[in-house]
């Protein structure tokens, strides 16, 4: 039998979980049973009992607000321990049309995906500010750099993955989850997709953009943060050539007055060579030690994967018999 669990990471959405939940498929073609996982984060409303009342499956409680990112992993570590061949992660605002579901699996029944992300139509969405939206598709360009995927749409939550993509998937930040867990794919050689996929009108602000400015700042740091993790040796040794580009041209400037028989009146300019010469080269050497340290990274995130299949492997048999 095949199984989806439809899960949705809230924080006191008591007032747009009941349409969400509703506005879920209780039947999808390919799949046996489909069944609706809520993910309450601390939530100080009814969050949790408006999920009941409008027939979710599953209700998990976070006793204290752990952010979005960890939402997301706790939600997806409570799928596959429920059994679930694929998992689809949506909004709890009623931001995504629940009816392309069936389109956002389809590449995984197909078998041509392990992870499917939904592409919203970014420039049609009328409540986007020009900001945000010049973000989004800043932070999808960085990502595509960083992961070497061609997923359009980075920031969208909307999005399908199998049991086992589901397992090698690790979320560090709190802030949120959707950059990072697309170049994680990439840099695992996990089949990654985009289908588009169409928004309902807005119900409510996006709790995670509070201000433009602040949404600014945190994205930005994001995006920095995700490229000096995954893409270190590029982060580290780029800056290091600018460096060392801005030490040789007065370095130079000294050497051709020195020859000349005119370098005493110059020595600033040694100086100010020296200093960028040298923190290019620590900063290229501090990009491989980071290199080496994200070698390591992925041969604890394989393990980790392992560990993860043999639990759910305990979990299954014990739950057969």
């Amino acid at each position: 039998m095949r199984k989806l669990i439809i899960q949705i990471p809230c924080y006191n959405e008591e007032k747009t979980l009941g349409m969400t939940i509703d506005a879920l498929p209780r039947e999808v073609p390919g799949m046996d049973a489909v069944e609706i996982l809520v993910v309450d984060d601390g939530s100080t409303d009814r969050t949790a009992d408006v999920a009941r009342e409008h027939g979710a499956h599953h209700v998990v409680r976070i006793q204290r607000n752990r952010g979005l990112a960890r939402a997301f992993i706790i939600g997806l570590d409570y799928c596959i321990k429920c059994g679930a061949d694929i998992i689809v992660n949506t909004d709890a605002d009623n931001q995504y049309n629940a009816d392309d579901i069936p389109a956002l699996i389809a590449p995984i029944l197909r078998g041509e995906a392990e992870i499917v992300v939904g592409a919203r139509p970014i420039a049609e969405i009328q409540h986007f500010s020009p900001v945000k939206k010049l973000l989004q598709r800043l932070g999808s360009a960085v990502v595509r750099m960083a992961s070497g995927t061609s997923i359009p749409d980075a920031p969208s939550g909307f999005r399908a993955m199998t049991r086992e993509a589901a397992m090698r998937l690790n979320v560090f930040g709190d802030y949120t989850y959707t950059l990072e867990t697309i170049i994680q794919a990439g840099r695992k050689n996990m089949a990654i997709t985009s289908v588009p996929v169409r928004t309902n009108p807005c119900v409510r602000p996006s709790r995670l953009i509070s201000s433009i400015p602040r949404y600014i700042q945190r994205s930005l740091f994001t995006i920095v943060r995700i490229f000096m993790t995954y893409r270190p040796f590029r982060f580290f040794a780029g800056q290091g050539i600018i460096c060392i580009a801005f030490g040789l041209i007065p370095s130079i400037r000294f050497l051709y007055f020195y020859l000349n028989g005119a370098g005493s009146g110059h020595i600033q300019s040694l100086l100010f060579g020296v200093l960028f010469l040298g923190l290019g080269a620590a900063l290229i050497v501090i990009g491989l030690v980071a290199d080496l340290i994200g070698v390591n990274r992925m041969l604890l995130e394989d393990i980790r994967w392992r560990v993860r299949e043999m639990e759910y492997r305990d979990h299954a048999r014990r739950s057969d018999r």
